[in-house]
């Protein structure tokens, strides 16, 4: 049984290291608007991995080795699939002509409120499933059909022209036809207008929402700790800004990996509906997890794609 006071420990440790992370990437290393380089993209992902890893070590210190084992096949699930929001990033940025000196700053507030709806998403997933066992069963289905409509390539669409939300806004609120550098609002006679850095940041925040509705079951397939669930979705989703940077010239050379989610997302939907009569350890679920992705990553690097296409994104 896990000791209370060490989880609460933990929560405040955790949520302490966020808040000063946060503070410290805005306030100190980008307290000016710049375009990032591969260079420095590729250190701040680097570091935020190692932080990631770190904080893995402290929960196998404190919780033991199957809470770390979760953690680590949770944050690489969610990871994964979060490379789809690299490609969504970008065609977001794209459609809305984003300077490259503002986009950090955007992923960032796009991020913190990640970080807010995640919270929501996994409290009330985990508090659903505690009290009806049976919705269990229905995230694994829903995990087993969205990776199967990855594998066969019917995948739906997104689209900067249709964000719902940031057309509703533009009624709402008078929107600026220029960027106003990195201000989200602008007060003009008296009057508060929208830019357009606002709406992009809604165009972020909404489809985040889009995916969380398939990376947020397909964690609570490996473990239903609140804390486990959170805090590997948070890391996994902290370090995106800096992946962004340092994969947005080479993502289209990553074309199989959609193939190796759909088959994790099968896994995890498939290993849902066992463990009644067969539990599959979390040690042999992240074996799976690291040998699909270590291989669909190869498989890519080794195969060209047959079609490029950088008009639109596939997302489950």
């Amino acid at each position: 049984m896990k000791n209370t006071y060490m989880l609460t420990y933990l929560w405040i440790f955790f949520s302490i290291l966020i808040v000063l992370l946060l503070i410290i990437d805005l306030f100190v290393i980008h307290r000016k608007d710049k375009e990032i380089s591969l260079k420095h993209s590729l250190i701040e992902t680097g570091i935020w991995i190692l932080i990631s890893l770190a904080f893995n070590v402290v929960i196998y210190f404190t919780l033991g080795s199957k809470s770390a084992s979760e953690f680590l096949t949770a944050y690489l699930i969610e990871k994964s699939l979060s490379v789809d929001n690299l490609f969504v990033f970008q065609i977001i940025f794209t459609y809305y002509m984003v300077p490259a000196k503002l986009q950090h700053r955007v992923l960032f507030w796009g991020i913190v409120g990640s970080i807010v709806m995640r919270a929501v998403f996994i409290y009330f997933g985990v508090k659903l499933i505690e009290n009806f066992d049976f919705l269990l069963y229905i995230m694994g289905l829903f995990l087993v059909f969205a990776g199967i409509k990855l594998l066969l390539g019917k995948e739906s669409k997104i689209n900067p022209r249709n964000n719902l939300i940031g057309r509703l806004i533009g009624n709402i609120i008078p929107v600026m036809k220029n960027y106003q550098g990195n201000q989200f609002f602008v007060s003009r006679n008296w009057k508060v207008y929208a830019t357009p850095l606002f709406i992009v940041l809604v165009a972020i925040e909404t489809t985040d929402i889009i995916f969380a509705l398939d990376s947020v079951p397909a964690i609570l397939g490996i473990t239903v700790d609140p804390f486990i669930v959170y805090t590997s979705n948070i890391f996994a989703i902290l370090g995106l800004r800096a992946l962004y940077f340092s994969l947005s010239g080479i993502m289209s050379l990553f074309h199989l990996l959609k193939y190796g989610l759909g088959i994790i997302l099968v896994f995890i939907g498939v290993k849902i509906f066992c463990e009644d009569f067969y539990h599959i350890d979390t040690l042999y679920s992240l074996a799976v997890v690291l040998m699909v992705l270590f291989g669909s990553i190869v498989g890519s690097l080794m195969i060209k794609p047959r079609l490029a296409n950088n008009t639109e994104i596939p997302i489950q």
